[in-house]
Protein backbone atom coordinates (compact mmCIF):
# COMPACT_ATOMS: atom_id res chain seq x y z
CA UNK A 1 0.00 0.00 0.00
CA UNK A 2 1.17 3.52 -0.71
CA UNK A 3 2.69 5.50 2.12
CA UNK A 4 0.84 8.76 2.60
CA UNK A 5 2.64 9.78 5.75
CA UNK A 6 5.45 11.94 4.47
CA UNK A 7 5.43 15.60 5.50
CA UNK A 8 5.00 18.30 2.86
CA UNK A 9 8.16 19.04 0.96
CA UNK A 10 10.27 21.94 2.19
CA UNK A 11 9.26 24.11 -0.75
CA UNK A 12 8.73 27.36 1.11
CA UNK A 13 5.00 27.17 0.50
CA UNK A 14 2.61 28.53 3.05
CA UNK A 15 -1.12 29.02 3.45
CA UNK A 16 -1.01 31.60 0.65
CA UNK A 17 -0.04 30.25 -2.80
CA UNK A 18 3.43 31.16 -3.99
CA UNK A 19 4.59 32.07 -7.51
CA UNK A 20 0.99 32.52 -8.61
CA UNK A 21 0.32 28.78 -8.67
CA UNK A 22 -2.44 26.71 -7.06
CA UNK A 23 -0.07 24.89 -4.71
CA UNK A 24 -0.29 25.41 -0.94
CA UNK A 25 1.09 23.76 2.16
CA UNK A 26 -0.19 24.00 5.71
CA UNK A 27 1.68 25.45 8.65
CA UNK A 28 4.05 23.20 10.54
CA UNK A 29 4.56 25.22 13.72
CA UNK A 30 2.56 22.67 15.76
CA UNK A 31 4.19 19.21 15.56
CA UNK A 32 2.33 16.07 14.56
CA UNK A 33 1.29 13.75 17.39
CA UNK A 34 3.17 10.45 17.44
CA UNK A 35 0.49 8.61 19.41
CA UNK A 36 -1.79 5.62 19.02
CA UNK A 37 -5.47 6.00 19.89
CA UNK A 38 -5.04 4.26 23.28
CA UNK A 39 -2.03 6.50 24.01
CA UNK A 40 -4.18 9.52 23.25
CA UNK A 41 -7.02 8.32 25.48
CA UNK A 42 -4.59 7.60 28.33
CA UNK A 43 -3.15 11.10 28.03
CA UNK A 44 -6.64 12.61 28.15
CA UNK A 45 -7.73 10.52 31.17
CA UNK A 46 -4.63 11.48 33.12
CA UNK A 47 -5.22 15.17 32.43
CA UNK A 48 -8.99 15.18 33.10
CA UNK A 49 -9.90 12.07 35.15
CA UNK A 50 -13.03 13.50 36.78
CA UNK A 51 -14.25 15.76 33.98
CA UNK A 52 -17.35 14.76 32.03
CA UNK A 53 -16.41 12.74 28.96
CA UNK A 54 -19.49 11.10 27.44
CA UNK A 55 -23.16 11.99 27.77
CA UNK A 56 -25.80 9.93 25.95
CA UNK A 57 -29.22 11.05 27.23
CA UNK A 58 -31.11 8.39 25.23
CA UNK A 59 -29.29 5.67 27.19
CA UNK A 60 -29.11 7.60 30.49
CA UNK A 61 -25.31 7.55 30.39
CA UNK A 62 -23.07 10.21 31.89
CA UNK A 63 -19.44 9.19 32.34
CA UNK A 64 -16.24 10.90 33.37
CA UNK A 65 -13.04 10.22 31.46
CA UNK A 66 -11.96 7.72 34.12
CA UNK A 67 -15.28 5.90 33.91
CA UNK A 68 -15.15 5.84 30.11
CA UNK A 69 -11.64 4.37 30.20
CA UNK A 70 -12.78 1.65 32.61
CA UNK A 71 -15.66 0.72 30.28
CA UNK A 72 -13.31 0.68 27.29
CA UNK A 73 -10.89 -1.65 29.09
CA UNK A 74 -13.70 -3.97 30.12
CA UNK A 75 -14.81 -4.37 26.50
CA UNK A 76 -11.23 -4.63 25.24
CA UNK A 77 -10.57 -7.41 27.73
CA UNK A 78 -13.78 -9.15 26.76
CA UNK A 79 -12.95 -9.01 23.05
CA UNK A 80 -9.49 -10.38 23.81
CA UNK A 81 -11.02 -13.22 25.84
CA UNK A 82 -13.15 -14.39 22.90
CA UNK A 83 -10.12 -14.49 20.61
CA UNK A 84 -9.89 -11.05 19.03
CA UNK A 85 -6.23 -10.21 18.42
CA UNK A 86 -4.13 -7.43 16.97
CA UNK A 87 -4.85 -7.05 13.26
CA UNK A 88 -8.21 -8.89 13.36
CA UNK A 89 -11.09 -7.01 11.78
CA UNK A 90 -14.15 -6.24 13.90
CA UNK A 91 -17.25 -4.88 12.18
CA UNK A 92 -19.63 -2.46 13.87
CA UNK A 93 -23.16 -2.19 12.45
CA UNK A 94 -25.13 0.12 14.69
CA UNK A 95 -26.40 3.67 15.04
CA UNK A 96 -24.98 6.22 17.50
CA UNK A 97 -25.06 4.23 20.72
CA UNK A 98 -22.63 3.93 23.60
CA UNK A 99 -21.69 0.47 22.33
CA UNK A 100 -20.36 2.09 19.15
CA UNK A 101 -18.28 4.54 21.17
CA UNK A 102 -16.86 1.79 23.38
CA UNK A 103 -16.12 -0.44 20.41
CA UNK A 104 -14.19 2.34 18.71
CA UNK A 105 -11.75 2.68 21.60
CA UNK A 106 -11.77 -0.96 22.78
CA UNK A 107 -10.73 -2.32 19.38
CA UNK A 108 -7.96 0.29 19.22
CA UNK A 109 -6.79 -0.73 22.72
CA UNK A 110 -5.93 -4.22 21.48
CA UNK A 111 -4.96 -3.29 17.92
CA UNK A 112 -8.01 -4.80 16.22
CA UNK A 113 -9.07 -3.00 13.06
CA UNK A 114 -12.52 -1.43 13.31
CA UNK A 115 -14.67 -1.86 10.18
CA UNK A 116 -17.39 0.78 9.93
CA UNK A 117 -20.64 -0.49 8.45
CA UNK A 118 -23.26 2.05 7.44
CA UNK A 119 -26.43 1.61 9.53
CA UNK A 120 -28.46 1.95 6.33
CA UNK A 121 -26.77 -1.03 4.67
CA UNK A 122 -28.88 -4.00 3.65
CA UNK A 123 -27.96 -7.64 3.11
CA UNK A 124 -26.20 -7.14 -0.25
CA UNK A 125 -23.93 -4.41 1.11
CA UNK A 126 -23.37 -6.07 4.50
CA UNK A 127 -22.17 -9.29 2.91
CA UNK A 128 -19.75 -7.43 0.67
CA UNK A 129 -18.25 -5.38 3.52
CA UNK A 130 -17.77 -8.36 5.84
CA UNK A 131 -16.35 -10.64 3.14
CA UNK A 132 -14.04 -8.01 1.72
CA UNK A 133 -12.40 -7.26 5.07
CA UNK A 134 -12.58 -10.80 6.47
CA UNK A 135 -14.25 -9.66 9.68
CA UNK A 136 -13.65 -12.11 12.55
CA UNK A 137 -16.36 -10.52 14.69
CA UNK A 138 -19.43 -8.38 14.11
CA UNK A 139 -20.98 -6.13 16.74
CA UNK A 140 -24.50 -5.05 15.83
CA UNK A 141 -27.62 -3.42 17.18
CA UNK A 142 -30.84 -5.41 17.11
CA UNK A 143 -32.57 -2.84 14.93
CA UNK A 144 -32.57 0.81 13.87
CA UNK A 145 -35.51 2.64 12.31
CA UNK A 146 -36.89 0.23 9.67
CA UNK A 147 -33.79 -1.99 9.66
CA UNK A 148 -34.06 -5.34 11.45
CA UNK A 149 -30.36 -6.13 11.68
CA UNK A 150 -30.87 -9.52 13.33
CA UNK A 151 -33.25 -10.67 10.60
CA UNK A 152 -30.89 -9.52 7.86
CA UNK A 153 -27.93 -11.26 9.44
CA UNK A 154 -29.91 -14.48 9.85
CA UNK A 155 -30.82 -14.29 6.17
CA UNK A 156 -27.16 -13.98 5.29
CA UNK A 157 -25.89 -16.46 7.89
CA UNK A 158 -28.56 -19.11 8.60
CA UNK A 159 -25.92 -21.19 10.43
CA UNK A 160 -26.23 -18.72 13.32
CA UNK A 161 -29.37 -20.51 14.53
CA UNK A 162 -27.45 -23.61 15.60
CA UNK A 163 -23.96 -22.22 16.27
CA UNK A 164 -22.40 -21.82 19.68
CA UNK A 165 -21.41 -18.21 20.45
CA UNK A 166 -17.90 -17.60 19.13
CA UNK A 167 -17.91 -20.78 17.03
CA UNK A 168 -19.81 -19.68 13.94
CA UNK A 169 -18.92 -21.41 10.68
CA UNK A 170 -20.81 -19.73 7.87
CA UNK A 171 -20.65 -20.49 4.16
CA UNK A 172 -21.27 -16.87 3.11
CA UNK A 173 -18.79 -15.41 5.61
CA UNK A 174 -16.08 -17.98 6.35
CA UNK A 175 -13.95 -15.57 8.45
CA UNK A 176 -16.78 -14.60 10.79
CA UNK A 177 -16.59 -16.43 14.12
CA UNK A 178 -18.29 -14.18 16.68
CA UNK A 179 -21.48 -12.12 16.58
CA UNK A 180 -22.09 -9.71 19.45
CA UNK A 181 -25.52 -8.12 19.86
CA UNK A 182 -26.22 -4.86 21.70
CA UNK A 183 -29.20 -4.98 24.04
CA UNK A 184 -30.65 -7.21 26.73
CA UNK A 185 -32.25 -9.88 24.53
CA UNK A 186 -30.54 -13.21 23.93
CA UNK A 187 -30.09 -14.41 20.34
CA UNK A 188 -29.05 -17.90 19.17
CA UNK A 189 -25.39 -18.16 18.25
CA UNK A 190 -24.61 -14.68 19.55
CA UNK A 191 -22.82 -13.13 22.50
CA UNK A 192 -24.54 -10.32 24.37
CA UNK A 193 -22.54 -7.09 24.34
CA UNK A 194 -22.74 -6.70 28.11
CA UNK A 195 -21.68 -10.31 28.60
CA UNK A 196 -18.55 -9.77 26.53
CA UNK A 197 -17.75 -6.64 28.55
CA UNK A 198 -18.28 -8.61 31.75
CA UNK A 199 -15.68 -11.11 30.59
CA UNK A 200 -13.19 -8.27 30.64
CA UNK A 201 -12.95 -8.57 34.41
CA UNK A 202 -10.90 -11.71 33.76
CA UNK A 203 -8.31 -9.72 31.80
CA UNK A 204 -5.98 -7.47 33.78
CA UNK A 205 -5.08 -3.92 32.79
CA UNK A 206 -1.45 -5.00 32.63
CA UNK A 207 -2.31 -7.67 30.08
CA UNK A 208 -4.03 -5.03 27.96
CA UNK A 209 -1.05 -2.72 28.42
CA UNK A 210 1.22 -5.47 27.07
CA UNK A 211 -0.87 -5.66 23.90
CA UNK A 212 -1.10 -1.88 23.55
CA UNK A 213 2.68 -1.59 23.85
CA UNK A 214 3.06 -3.57 20.61
CA UNK A 215 1.06 -1.02 18.61
CA UNK A 216 2.59 1.76 16.51
CA UNK A 217 0.97 4.94 15.17
CA UNK A 218 1.41 3.66 11.60
CA UNK A 219 -0.62 0.49 12.21
CA UNK A 220 -3.96 0.29 10.37
CA UNK A 221 -6.80 0.70 12.86
CA UNK A 222 -9.92 1.63 10.88
CA UNK A 223 -11.55 0.65 7.57
CA UNK A 224 -14.26 2.90 6.16
CA UNK A 225 -16.07 2.03 2.98
CA UNK A 226 -16.18 4.63 0.28
CA UNK A 227 -17.94 3.66 -2.92
CA UNK A 228 -16.22 4.02 -6.25
CA UNK A 229 -17.54 5.10 -9.62
CA UNK A 230 -15.69 2.14 -11.09
CA UNK A 231 -17.44 -0.58 -9.09
CA UNK A 232 -18.18 -1.82 -5.61
CA UNK A 233 -17.18 0.02 -2.41
CA UNK A 234 -13.52 0.26 -1.46
CA UNK A 235 -12.26 0.02 2.11
CA UNK A 236 -10.20 3.11 2.89
CA UNK A 237 -7.67 1.89 5.45
CA UNK A 238 -6.69 4.51 8.04
CA UNK A 239 -3.95 4.38 10.65
CA UNK A 240 -3.75 5.77 14.18
CA UNK A 241 -1.44 8.45 12.74
CA UNK A 242 -4.00 9.46 10.11
CA UNK A 243 -6.99 9.94 12.34
CA UNK A 244 -5.38 11.02 15.62
CA UNK A 245 -3.69 13.96 13.91
CA UNK A 246 -6.67 14.90 11.77
CA UNK A 247 -8.92 14.88 14.83
CA UNK A 248 -6.42 17.09 16.63
CA UNK A 249 -6.07 19.71 13.90
CA UNK A 250 -9.79 19.80 13.03
CA UNK A 251 -10.76 20.58 16.62
CA UNK A 252 -7.88 23.05 16.96
CA UNK A 253 -9.27 24.98 13.98
CA UNK A 254 -12.54 25.45 15.88
CA UNK A 255 -10.62 26.42 19.04
CA UNK A 256 -12.06 23.50 21.02
CA UNK A 257 -10.77 23.11 24.59
CA UNK A 258 -11.44 21.00 27.67
CA UNK A 259 -14.16 23.46 28.68
CA UNK A 260 -16.21 22.74 25.56
CA UNK A 261 -19.18 20.40 25.17
CA UNK A 262 -19.56 19.10 21.63
CA UNK A 263 -22.95 17.88 20.41
CA UNK A 264 -22.49 15.05 17.88
CA UNK A 265 -25.69 14.23 15.95
CA UNK A 266 -23.74 13.11 12.87
CA UNK A 267 -23.26 9.33 12.43
CA UNK A 268 -20.37 7.56 14.11
CA UNK A 269 -19.88 5.23 11.13
CA UNK A 270 -18.56 8.21 9.16
CA UNK A 271 -15.34 10.17 9.77
CA UNK A 272 -17.44 13.18 10.74
CA UNK A 273 -18.72 11.38 13.81
CA UNK A 274 -15.84 9.15 14.89
CA UNK A 275 -12.78 11.18 13.86
CA UNK A 276 -13.84 14.82 13.92
CA UNK A 277 -16.32 14.06 16.71
CA UNK A 278 -15.48 11.48 19.37
CA UNK A 279 -11.73 11.26 18.68
CA UNK A 280 -11.57 15.04 18.33
CA UNK A 281 -12.98 15.40 21.84
CA UNK A 282 -10.31 13.05 23.19
CA UNK A 283 -7.56 15.25 21.73
CA UNK A 284 -8.84 18.22 23.74
CA UNK A 285 -10.59 16.71 26.75
CA UNK A 286 -13.91 18.15 25.56
CA UNK A 287 -17.15 16.42 26.53
CA UNK A 288 -18.85 14.43 23.77
CA UNK A 289 -22.63 14.82 23.87
CA UNK A 290 -24.60 12.33 21.75
CA UNK A 291 -28.27 13.33 21.41
CA UNK A 292 -29.62 10.05 20.02
CA UNK A 293 -29.20 7.08 17.70
CA UNK A 294 -29.89 9.14 14.60
CA UNK A 295 -30.42 12.78 13.79
CA UNK A 296 -33.67 14.35 14.92
CA UNK A 297 -33.91 18.16 14.89
CA UNK A 298 -36.00 18.49 18.04
CA UNK A 299 -33.91 16.01 20.02
CA UNK A 300 -30.71 17.74 18.93
CA UNK A 301 -32.01 21.19 19.87
CA UNK A 302 -33.21 19.93 23.24
CA UNK A 303 -29.88 18.24 23.93
CA UNK A 304 -27.92 21.36 23.01
CA UNK A 305 -30.08 23.35 25.41
CA UNK A 306 -30.21 20.83 28.28
CA UNK A 307 -26.49 20.06 28.16
CA UNK A 308 -25.31 23.65 27.56
CA UNK A 309 -23.41 22.55 24.47
CA UNK A 310 -20.84 24.99 23.17
CA UNK A 311 -20.22 23.29 19.83
CA UNK A 312 -22.38 21.47 17.27
CA UNK A 313 -21.69 19.38 14.17
CA UNK A 314 -23.93 18.84 11.15
CA UNK A 315 -24.43 18.93 7.42
CA UNK A 316 -26.36 21.92 6.01
CA UNK A 317 -29.64 20.00 5.80
CA UNK A 318 -29.42 19.24 9.54
CA UNK A 319 -28.99 22.92 10.37
CA UNK A 320 -31.90 23.82 8.07
CA UNK A 321 -34.13 21.25 9.81
CA UNK A 322 -33.26 22.71 13.22
CA UNK A 323 -33.75 26.31 12.11
CA UNK A 324 -37.14 25.46 10.60
CA UNK A 325 -38.40 23.53 13.63
CA UNK A 326 -41.68 25.15 14.80
CA UNK A 327 -40.46 25.35 18.41
CA UNK A 328 -36.97 26.60 17.54
CA UNK A 329 -37.33 29.77 19.59
CA UNK A 330 -38.15 27.81 22.75
CA UNK A 331 -34.67 26.25 22.98
CA UNK A 332 -31.84 28.00 24.81
CA UNK A 333 -28.87 27.93 22.45
CA UNK A 334 -27.00 30.73 24.17
CA UNK A 335 -24.02 28.54 25.07
CA UNK A 336 -23.25 27.62 21.47
CA UNK A 337 -20.10 29.16 20.02
CA UNK A 338 -18.53 26.99 17.37
CA UNK A 339 -18.88 23.79 15.37
CA UNK A 340 -18.49 22.39 11.89
CA UNK A 341 -20.76 22.42 8.89
CA UNK A 342 -19.58 20.00 6.21
CA UNK A 343 -20.76 17.45 3.69
CA UNK A 344 -22.13 19.81 1.03
CA UNK A 345 -22.07 23.53 0.17
CA UNK A 346 -23.74 25.88 2.64
CA UNK A 347 -26.13 28.55 1.28
CA UNK A 348 -25.23 32.01 2.57
CA UNK A 349 -28.64 32.57 4.16
CA UNK A 350 -28.31 29.35 6.14
CA UNK A 351 -24.86 30.40 7.36
CA UNK A 352 -26.21 33.79 8.45
CA UNK A 353 -29.00 32.14 10.45
CA UNK A 354 -26.65 29.61 12.05
CA UNK A 355 -24.36 32.42 13.16
CA UNK A 356 -27.10 34.76 14.34
CA UNK A 357 -30.03 32.58 15.45
CA UNK A 358 -27.97 29.67 16.81
CA UNK A 359 -25.22 31.86 18.29
CA UNK A 360 -22.57 29.93 16.36
CA UNK A 361 -20.49 32.96 15.44
CA UNK A 362 -17.37 30.81 15.16
CA UNK A 363 -18.81 27.94 13.11
CA UNK A 364 -16.33 26.52 10.62
CA UNK A 365 -16.63 24.89 7.20
CA UNK A 366 -14.64 21.75 6.40
CA UNK A 367 -13.87 19.70 3.32
CA UNK A 368 -12.16 16.39 2.74
CA UNK A 369 -12.70 12.76 1.89
CA UNK A 370 -12.59 9.48 3.76
CA UNK A 371 -9.28 8.65 2.10
CA UNK A 372 -7.70 11.73 3.71
CA UNK A 373 -8.88 11.00 7.25
CA UNK A 374 -11.01 13.16 6.32
CA UNK A 375 -10.34 16.95 6.48
CA UNK A 376 -7.92 18.72 4.14
CA UNK A 377 -9.39 22.24 4.19
CA UNK A 378 -11.16 24.13 6.96
CA UNK A 379 -12.14 27.70 7.68
CA UNK A 380 -11.09 29.42 10.90
CA UNK A 381 -13.37 30.69 13.65
CA UNK A 382 -12.91 34.25 12.34
CA UNK A 383 -13.03 33.59 8.59
CA UNK A 384 -15.20 36.28 6.91
CA UNK A 385 -18.76 35.26 6.11
CA UNK A 386 -18.30 35.42 2.35
CA UNK A 387 -15.29 33.10 2.54
CA UNK A 388 -17.15 30.64 4.77
CA UNK A 389 -19.88 30.11 2.20
CA UNK A 390 -17.89 30.56 -1.02
CA UNK A 391 -14.99 28.32 0.00
CA UNK A 392 -14.08 25.37 2.20
CA UNK A 393 -11.39 27.31 3.99
CA UNK A 394 -7.63 26.93 3.78
CA UNK A 395 -5.30 23.95 3.90
CA UNK A 396 -4.86 22.11 7.19
CA UNK A 397 -1.45 21.97 8.98
CA UNK A 398 1.15 19.50 7.70
CA UNK A 399 -0.79 18.91 4.46
CA UNK A 400 0.11 19.91 0.94
CA UNK A 401 -2.48 20.52 -1.77
CA UNK A 402 -2.26 21.38 -5.43
CA UNK A 403 -4.65 21.89 -8.33
CA UNK A 404 -3.55 20.29 -11.59
CA UNK A 405 -4.70 20.17 -15.19
CA UNK A 406 -5.27 17.05 -17.27
CA UNK A 407 -1.54 16.81 -17.97
CA UNK A 408 -0.70 16.93 -14.26
CA UNK A 409 0.73 20.46 -14.34
CA UNK A 410 -0.09 22.83 -11.46
CA UNK A 411 -2.53 25.49 -12.68
CA UNK A 412 -2.34 29.23 -11.88
CA UNK A 413 -4.40 30.56 -8.96
CA UNK A 414 -8.13 30.89 -9.63
CA UNK A 415 -7.95 28.25 -12.37
CA UNK A 416 -9.96 25.06 -12.15
CA UNK A 417 -8.37 21.62 -12.06
CA UNK A 418 -8.26 18.41 -10.06
CA UNK A 419 -7.49 18.76 -6.36
CA UNK A 420 -4.70 16.53 -5.07
CA UNK A 421 -3.60 16.09 -1.45
CA UNK A 422 -0.37 14.84 0.12
CA UNK A 423 0.76 14.41 3.73
CA UNK A 424 0.12 12.57 6.98
CA UNK A 425 -3.65 12.26 6.44
CA UNK A 426 -3.55 10.21 3.25
CA UNK A 427 -4.85 6.69 3.85
CA UNK A 428 -2.61 3.68 3.92
CA UNK A 429 -4.55 2.37 0.93
CA UNK A 430 -7.71 0.53 -0.07
CA UNK A 431 -8.01 -2.76 1.82
CA UNK A 432 -6.83 -5.64 -0.36
CA UNK A 433 -6.97 -3.43 -3.48
CA UNK A 434 -3.36 -2.66 -4.51
CA UNK A 435 -4.26 -1.69 -8.07
CA UNK A 436 -6.98 0.72 -6.97
CA UNK A 437 -4.65 2.13 -4.33
CA UNK A 438 -1.99 2.78 -6.96
CA UNK A 439 -4.58 4.47 -9.17
CA UNK A 440 -5.60 6.79 -6.34
CA UNK A 441 -2.22 7.57 -4.78
CA UNK A 442 0.63 8.22 -7.20
CA UNK A 443 4.31 7.43 -6.72
CA UNK A 444 4.94 10.84 -5.14
CA UNK A 445 2.23 10.31 -2.51
CA UNK A 446 -0.42 12.57 -4.06
CA UNK A 447 -3.99 11.46 -3.41
CA UNK A 448 -6.03 12.13 -6.56
CA UNK A 449 -9.36 13.27 -5.12
CA UNK A 450 -11.36 13.41 -8.34
CA UNK A 451 -12.79 16.77 -7.22
CA UNK A 452 -12.56 19.90 -9.30
CA UNK A 453 -11.48 23.00 -7.40
CA UNK A 454 -9.96 26.46 -7.49
CA UNK A 455 -7.58 28.10 -4.99
CA UNK A 456 -7.54 31.89 -4.74
CA UNK A 457 -4.67 34.26 -3.97
CA UNK A 458 -5.35 34.00 -0.22
CA UNK A 459 -5.27 30.21 -0.25
CA UNK A 460 -9.03 29.66 0.07
CA UNK A 461 -10.32 26.65 -1.83
CA UNK A 462 -13.60 26.44 -3.72
CA UNK A 463 -14.88 22.99 -4.74
CA UNK A 464 -16.39 23.54 -8.17
CA UNK A 465 -17.45 20.10 -9.26
CA UNK A 466 -16.48 16.46 -9.56
CA UNK A 467 -14.38 14.74 -12.15
CA UNK A 468 -16.56 11.73 -11.67
CA UNK A 469 -20.24 11.48 -11.06
CA UNK A 470 -20.63 11.33 -7.31
CA UNK A 471 -24.00 12.43 -5.98
CA UNK A 472 -24.18 14.24 -2.64
CA UNK A 473 -27.60 13.78 -1.07
CA UNK A 474 -27.95 15.64 2.23
CA UNK A 475 -24.30 15.02 3.08
CA UNK A 476 -24.32 11.35 1.98
CA UNK A 477 -21.89 10.52 -0.81
CA UNK A 478 -23.57 8.30 -3.38
CA UNK A 479 -21.67 6.73 -6.25
CA UNK A 480 -23.81 5.91 -9.30
CA UNK A 481 -21.77 2.93 -10.44
CA UNK A 482 -22.54 1.01 -7.24
CA UNK A 483 -26.29 1.47 -7.80
CA UNK A 484 -25.90 0.58 -11.47
CA UNK A 485 -24.10 -2.64 -10.58
CA UNK A 486 -27.02 -3.57 -8.35
CA UNK A 487 -29.67 -2.66 -10.95
CA UNK A 488 -27.92 -4.89 -13.46
CA UNK A 489 -28.77 -7.86 -11.25
CA UNK A 490 -32.43 -7.31 -12.23
CA UNK A 491 -33.25 -9.94 -14.91
CA UNK A 492 -35.33 -7.51 -16.99
CA UNK A 493 -32.85 -4.60 -17.17
CA UNK A 494 -30.64 -4.23 -20.22
CA UNK A 495 -28.95 -0.92 -19.40
CA UNK A 496 -28.98 1.41 -16.40
CA UNK A 497 -27.39 4.78 -15.81
CA UNK A 498 -27.64 6.63 -12.49
CA UNK A 499 -26.94 10.32 -11.93
CA UNK A 500 -27.80 13.21 -9.65
CA UNK A 501 -30.49 15.82 -10.17
CA UNK A 502 -30.66 19.07 -8.15
CA UNK A 503 -33.10 19.08 -5.24
CA UNK A 504 -33.95 22.01 -2.93
CA UNK A 505 -34.07 19.85 0.21
CA UNK A 506 -31.22 17.35 -0.20
CA UNK A 507 -28.99 19.20 -2.65
CA UNK A 508 -29.18 16.27 -5.05
CA UNK A 509 -31.38 13.23 -5.46
CA UNK A 510 -30.81 9.98 -7.34
CA UNK A 511 -32.19 9.55 -10.86
CA UNK A 512 -31.98 6.47 -13.07
CA UNK A 513 -32.49 5.97 -16.78
CA UNK A 514 -33.23 2.35 -17.58
CA UNK A 515 -33.43 0.42 -20.85
CA UNK A 516 -35.56 -2.73 -20.37
CA UNK A 517 -34.69 -5.94 -22.11
CA UNK A 518 -36.82 -6.63 -25.23
CA UNK A 519 -40.31 -7.74 -24.36
CA UNK A 520 -39.97 -6.80 -20.67
CA UNK A 521 -42.51 -4.51 -19.00
CA UNK A 522 -41.09 -2.55 -16.08
CA UNK A 523 -42.60 0.11 -13.84
CA UNK A 524 -41.13 2.67 -11.45
CA UNK A 525 -42.76 0.89 -8.51
CA UNK A 526 -41.31 -2.47 -9.53
CA UNK A 527 -37.80 -1.00 -9.66
CA UNK A 528 -38.18 0.61 -6.23
CA UNK A 529 -39.56 -2.64 -4.80
CA UNK A 530 -36.55 -4.47 -6.23
CA UNK A 531 -34.24 -2.01 -4.43
CA UNK A 532 -36.16 -1.88 -1.18
CA UNK A 533 -34.40 -3.70 1.61
CA UNK A 534 -31.43 -4.61 -0.58
CA UNK A 535 -29.58 -1.31 -0.87
CA UNK A 536 -29.56 1.65 1.51
CA UNK A 537 -32.71 3.77 1.30
CA UNK A 538 -30.85 6.91 0.23
CA UNK A 539 -29.45 5.09 -2.81
CA UNK A 540 -32.85 4.02 -4.15
CA UNK A 541 -33.62 6.13 -7.26
CA UNK A 542 -36.26 8.78 -6.68
CA UNK A 543 -36.64 9.58 -10.36
CA UNK A 544 -36.89 6.63 -12.77
CA UNK A 545 -37.32 6.95 -16.53
CA UNK A 546 -37.51 4.12 -19.07
CA UNK A 547 -35.76 4.69 -22.40
CA UNK A 548 -35.31 2.81 -25.65
CA UNK A 549 -31.65 3.83 -25.71
CA UNK A 550 -29.22 6.09 -23.85
CA UNK A 551 -27.08 8.97 -25.10
CA UNK A 552 -23.57 7.67 -25.75
CA UNK A 553 -20.30 8.97 -27.13
CA UNK A 554 -18.91 7.51 -30.34
CA UNK A 555 -16.73 5.26 -28.16
CA UNK A 556 -19.73 3.93 -26.27
CA UNK A 557 -19.41 5.92 -23.04
CA UNK A 558 -22.69 7.12 -21.50
CA UNK A 559 -23.17 10.90 -21.52
CA UNK A 560 -24.64 11.46 -18.09
CA UNK A 561 -24.49 15.23 -18.41
CA UNK A 562 -27.03 14.99 -21.24
CA UNK A 563 -29.29 12.80 -19.12
CA UNK A 564 -28.99 15.21 -16.19
CA UNK A 565 -29.71 18.24 -18.39
CA UNK A 566 -32.76 16.50 -19.87
CA UNK A 567 -34.15 15.76 -16.39
CA UNK A 568 -33.52 19.33 -15.26
CA UNK A 569 -35.45 20.59 -18.30
CA UNK A 570 -38.25 18.05 -17.78
CA UNK A 571 -38.65 19.06 -14.14
CA UNK A 572 -38.35 22.77 -14.84
CA UNK A 573 -35.39 23.20 -12.53
CA UNK A 574 -32.90 26.04 -12.52
CA UNK A 575 -29.38 25.20 -11.42
CA UNK A 576 -25.82 26.43 -11.50
CA UNK A 577 -24.03 23.42 -12.94
CA UNK A 578 -20.63 24.75 -11.86
CA UNK A 579 -21.49 24.65 -8.16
Amino acid sequence: MADGHSAPAASGLGIVPQRGLSHVAGKQDVPLLDLTIPDLLTRCVRAHPDAEAAVLPAQSIRWTWSELAQQVDALAGGLSSIGIEKGDRVGIWAPNRVEWLLTQFATARIGAILVNINPAYRVFELEFALRKTGCKALILAEAFKTSDYIAMLRELVPELATAAPGALSAKALPALQSVIVCGENAHPGCFGFDDVAARGSQVSASALDTITATLTPRDPINIQFTSGTTGLPKGATLTHHNIVNNANFVTSAMALTDTDRLCIPVPFYHCFGMVMGTLGCVTKGAAMIVPGEGFDPETTLRTVADESCTALYGVPTMFVAMLEHPDFDSFDLSHLRTGIMAGSPCPIEVMKKVQQDMNMSEVTIAYGMTETAPVSFQSDTDTPLDKRVASVGRVQPHLEVRIVDEAGAVVPIDHQGELQTRGYSVMQGYWDEPEKTAAAIDSEGWMHTGDLARIDAEGYCNITGRLKDMIIRGGENIYPREIEEFLYTHPAISQAQVFGVPDPKFGEIVAAWIVPKPGEDLSEDSIRSFCDGKIAHYKVPVLIRFKQDLPMTVTGKPQKFLMRDAMIEELGLMTDTTA
